[in-house]
């Protein structure tokens, strides 16, 4: 088989049944672990969002700012060359040191006096986890053939979901019973823990070996890899529907929980129960319902990687605007199921497109490249974004401008339809040919 594998067509019958051993099942789970607790750091701040206002004295923006553009700024970029790295050296070291650096960040964040001193440790979090999730799908495309990735890239991708409930429901339950800072040290605990177990589950697997052999070929070049994503409009537009889409799932994530407080009157220990099971169940099915589709419908087109998040985007909207609406938050969480379920078919397809489209020995910096456009879009901007428009509208609506910010995310999930569809239609041309 020719190293370079970025056409394949229909997957066979015997790729898609093709068995899957114990040990990759555990490794699987493993890194699912180590994924859920990046992403239950990634949260916290913005579960405890209100709470920590009260305590460092800070605005939506600087909220904003935090946990988007000063978070992004580190986690994107330093992605690049940490996935460059990972590509030519030990991926399970590189994620093992990554876990290690961002929960000893998370520790210092609930050390924090003020709010320079907690801008600086969430960048440094940002640091770390830019190690985390690339290696991860490189090391999990070498443990599943193609016709599995979509399944195994789908449960790891039920990490958010999962961490994200665990934050809401652990972080509201800390803070509302002791201080908002136990919960950042406790997890960061946690994660220090798990840097040290993970080299002894994960063994690093060979590059390529279940794509026909494994990869003999020179190691990919950090400047050939990156001329050769950006030059793939398949690639690009992944990457660009995929950023539009987080502009809206990170914009809202990051306020949901003040939103939900502030303006509809929900407290602490609820949010801890209630909007904790939404995100959990609602985010975790869409994402493990996703995966299970792509390897479905992938065998017979690729065109299922764009159309999968079309149609769940678009039905996504009218909810989106009913939670947003909603006078009461016991409606508005029945209505946010809508989203938090079709929110996230981009996510399992985006990742099992530049998987399979690039050679073996480029997925981890691949990844890091997906990663680095789609977070530093959404991840950076959103948040930012949502901050800022909600301290532009209190003038003007002092007791509902963040139900306005959120009001103004609705023209990106049209913006990522349509980068989506355009997807789509070069899969189809390209089919055709």
């Amino acid at each position: 088989m020719n190293a370079h594998s970025s056409v394949r067509g229909p997957i066979s019958d015997k790729e898609a049944s093709q068995p899957v051993g114990g040990r990759a099942w555990l490794v699987l789970a493993m890194l699912w672990f180590v994924y859920v607790l990046n992403f239950l750091d990634r949260q916290l701040m913005s579960i405890l969002a209100k709470p920590i206002q009260d305590t460092l004295h800070v605005s939506d923006s600087q909220l904003g700012l935090i946990g988007g553009l000063y978070f992004a700024m580190f986690y994107c970029f330093i992605a690049i060359p940490v996935g460059w790295l990972a590509d030519r050296t030990n991926r399970v070291a590189v994620l093992s040191l990554a876990c290690g650096i961002w929960s000893a960040a998370t520790v210092a964040c609930g050390l924090s006096r003020g709010y320079g001193e907690f801008a600086f440790a969430r960048m440094t979090v940002g640091f770390g986890e830019a190690g985390g999730v690339p290696p991860s799908y490189a090391i999990i495309s070498d443990y599943f053939p193609a016709g599995r990735r979509g399944t195994a890239l789908g449960i790891y991708n039920l990490g958010p979901p999962v961490g994200a409930a665990l934050g809401i429901a652990f972080g509201a339950a800390i803070a509302a019973a002791f201080n908002w800072r136990y919960a950042f040290v406790i997890l960061g605990v946690v994660g220090l823990v798990a840097a040290v177990i993970l080299p002894l589950i994960v063994k690093e697997p060979p590059r390529g070996g279940l794509d026909g052999a494994e990869i003999k070929v020179a190691k990919a070049g950090f400047w050939s890899t990156l001329k050769m994503f950006f030059s793939r409009p398949t690639l690009v537009l992944a990457a660009l529907g995929s950023g539009a889409t987080q502009f809206v799932t990170y914009g809202l994530g990051n306020f949901t929980t003040l939103f939900l407080m502030r303006e509809k009157g929900m407290a602490l220990n609820e949010v801890a129960v209630w909007y904790a099971l939404v995100v959990g169940v609602g985010m975790s099915a869409g994402i493990f319902v996703s995966g299970r589709v792509i390897d479905r419908f992938r065998k017979k087109s690729k065109v299922v990687y764009a159309m999968a998040p079309v149609i769940s985007l678009t039905l996504a909207i009218p909810f989106y605007v009913g939670f947003v609406w909603a006078p009461t938050w016991p409606l508005a969480l029945a209505l946010l199921i809508g989203p938090t379920f079709l929110n996230y078919f981009y996510l399992s397809s985006s990742v099992a497109l530049v998987q399979e489209e690039v050679r073996p020995d480029q997925r981890v910096m691949s990844g890091a490249l997906l990663l680095l456009v789609m977070n530093f879009i959404g991840l950076g901007l959103g948040p930012t974004y949502v901050g800022a428009a909600s301290d532009f509208f209190k003038a003007s609506h002092p007791h509902n401008s963040l139900q306005m910010a959120l009001y103004t995310l609705i023209p990106f999930y049209v913006i990522a339809i349509g980068l989506f569809l355009w997807l789509a239609r070069i899969f189809r041309r390209a089919e055709q040919s």
